[in-house]
C-alpha cells in the first residue's frame, strides 16, 4: 500500500497514528506530497483524488481511499479486529458520533481559522483559496471561536469518562488530538479551566502510537 500525505500536518497525522496503532507501518510505503507548493491542487493528484486533500491510501490493487474517516474504517478491519472504530453497533455508533463532533466542532474549526483568517501555508495556495469576500477574516474568527468552544465540549465529555467515546480509545480520540495538535500550531490555546481535556492530552501523547507515530 502507499499512502500520499506531507508528514506533520493534522489529517496525515491521523492515519499516521492509525497505521501504528494497528502494526502496519511496514506495510505502507509513504509518497510526499508539497502541500506548501499546492501540489495537491495540481492535475496529476487531482487525478487521483478530486478533493484535493491529503491523506490518500492506495492500495496494492490500484483502488485509491481519501478521507480519514474512510481509510481508518479500512485499515482497522483489514485484521479482523477493529480496535478504534467498534465492534458492536451501539460502540460503532457512538464512536462515529464523536468522531464527526471532534471534525466539525475542533477539527474544521481550526482549520477554517487558519486558512481564512491567517496567511495559512503561504502564497503558493491563495489562488485555491475561497475568494475573497467581504467579512471573510470576521468569519474566520468565528471559527476559532467554535474551535475553542469545542475545546470546552470535550472537557466536559472528558470529566465523565476516560476517553471521548466511552472507555476505550477510538478514531475520534485521534481526531480530538490531531485538532489540538493543530490548534496549538495556530495559536489556539486550550482554555485554562479545561483540566480534563488536558489531561486527556497528556495521557493520549503517552501512547506508543502517537509518540512514535509511522
Amino acid at each position: 500500500m502507499k499512502v500520499f500525505d506531507i508528514p506533520g500536518f493534522p489529517n496525515p497525522l491521523r492515519i499516521r497514528i492509525v497505521l501504528a496503532e494497528k502494526g502496519l507501518v511496514s506495510n505502507v510505503e509513504f509518497v510526499k506530497v508539497d502541500l506548501p507548493a499546492a501540489e495537491h491542487k495540481q492535475p496529476a493528484f487531482l487525478s487521483i483524488n478530486p478533493t484535493g486533500t491529503v491523506p490518500v491510501l492506495q492500495l496494492d490493487d490500484g483502488t485509491y481511499i481519501s478521507e480519514c474517516t474512510a481509510i481508518t474504517e479500512y485499515l482497522d478491519n483489514l485484521d479482523g479486529n477493529p480496535t478504534l472504530t467498534g465492534k458492536t453497533p451501539k460502540e460503532k455508533g457512538v464512536i462515529h458520533m464523536m468522531h464527526k463532533r471532534a471534525e466539525s466542532e475542533l477539527a474544521d474549526p481550526v482549520g477554517y481559522y487558519f486558512h481564512h483568517a491567517t496567511p495559512g501555508l503561504g502564497a503558493a495556495l491563495q489562488p485555491y483559496k475561497s475568494p475573497e469576500w467581504e467579512g471573510r477574516v470576521e468569519w474566520g474568527n468565528r471559527q476559532r471561536d467554535k474551535a475553542v468552544a469545542g475545546m470546552r465540549y470535550f472537557d466536559q465529555v472528558l470529566r465523565s469518562q476516560p476517553y471521548v467515546a466511552g472507555d476505550a480509545f477510538s478514531m475520534a480520540d485521534i481526531t480530538v488530538l490531531a485538532g489540538l495538535i493543530f490548534a496549538g500550531f495556530a495559536n489556539i490555546e486550550i482554555p485554562e479551566e479545561c483540566e480534563a481535556l488536558k489531561s486527556w492530552q497528556a495521557n493520549v501523547q503517552q501512547r506508543a502510537s502517537v509518540r512514535n507515530p509511522a
